[in-house]
């Protein structure tokens, strides 16, 4: 008789073990659901103000390399 009363008592704690996962999983199911559709839900945001753009041709030349005023463009020696 005691063997069968520590069984269901066993049978018990496994069953309420595993019912206390399912319910688990289930409120981190909704709670991820509701993060979701809230995050759905909030306006955008503003974008942030982007940095000013530096002019083009201040970037530090080699040395002894000088750029003459008549060039049109400093780059042309890269580019052939």
């Amino acid at each position: 008789m005691l063997s069968l009363v520590t069984a269901a008592e066993q049978q018990y704690r496994h069953e309420t073990m595993w019912r206390d996962r399912e319910l688990a999983l289930l409120r981190s199911i909704r709670a991820r659901r509701e993060s979701q559709a809230a995050a759905l839900a909030a306006p955008a945001v503003a974008p942030t103000q982007a940095a000013p753009a530096r002019p083009r041709g201040v970037w530090a030349r080699p040395i002894g390399v000088h750029a003459a005023a008549a060039d049109a463009c400093p780059t042309a020696c890269a580019i052939a």
